[in-house]
């Protein structure tokens, strides 16, 4: 790690606790780490280790039961929910096991909608939106929408919309878990290859060690707690 580097995402004391039954469930205790600009990580543990659930308050998509996260240097709990969103626009993108496209558009229109959303010209969006899409292989499928796609069709589509607004940082669960070896050592190499092109950081969710081993860093969760590798 390069302490040169701006920080992108920082956890502090970082707990949460899900009410099951009416008891208190912990899931993450007292997380602590800082991630770097362009820096490929690896959130690996068991299932149930709270992995996905560390992921979500990353990217402001759950608030944590204590502690915070600091995106940019940027306290996300003190925000409200628009300025949340705003800030998850400008500064991160995800990727998901399950590609979450939207059926009824095409894969063009999936990957301009960030930019849409941000108040972007149609034109300015689409324009960037197949620009990445070439780049990521679909230049023939721009206009297909994900139900005519393949599995590793739809997840290089979903990489391209994390990358449209040129995130600080893309945050990936599992998202080879739903692909063969073969499309998933592909899905892989695309997301290291973006983070080198663009400087992005990458922070990628993951049960398979091998893939994990060639990030940077490791972070090992075991029963809510880290074990950093």
């Amino acid at each position: 790690m390069n302490s040169s580097m701006p920080t992108v995402l920082e956890a502090r004391n970082l707990s949460k606790a899900f009410i099951e039954g009416g008891r208190s469930l912990q899931v993450l205790k007292g997380i602590n780490f800082a991630i770097q600009a362009g820096e490929r990580v690896a959130i690996v543990g068991a299932s149930g280790s709270g992995k996905t659930t560390l992921l979500q308050l990353l990217g402001g998509l759950d608030a944590p039961s204590e502690g915070e996260v600091l995106v940019g240097g940027e306290k996300i709990s003190e925000m409200n929910d628009a300025a949340r969103g705003r800030l998850r626009n400008r500064a991160l993108g995800f990727v998901y096991q399950f590609h979450h496209l939207l059926p009824e558009f095409s894969a063009l229109e999936n990957v301009a909608m960030p930019l849409l959303v941000r108040g972007e010209k149609p034109a300015t969006a689409e324009a960037a939106a197949m620009a990445l899409l070439e780049q990521v292989g679909l230049a023939e499928r721009t206009q297909h929408r994900p139900g005519q796609l393949s599995g590793g069709e739809r997840q290089r589509t979903a990489i391209a919309r994390a990358l449209i607004t040129r995130p600080a940082a893309v945050l990936a669960d599992e998202p080879t878990g739903n692909l063969d070896r073969k499309t998933g050592e592909r899905i892989f190499e695309l997301l290291l290859q973006c983070n080198a092109q663009f400087g992005t950081c990458l922070v990628v969710v993951t049960h398979d060690m091998e893939l994990a081993s060639r990030m940077d860093r490791v972070i090992e969760l075991e029963d809510g707690q880290l074990i950093e590798t």
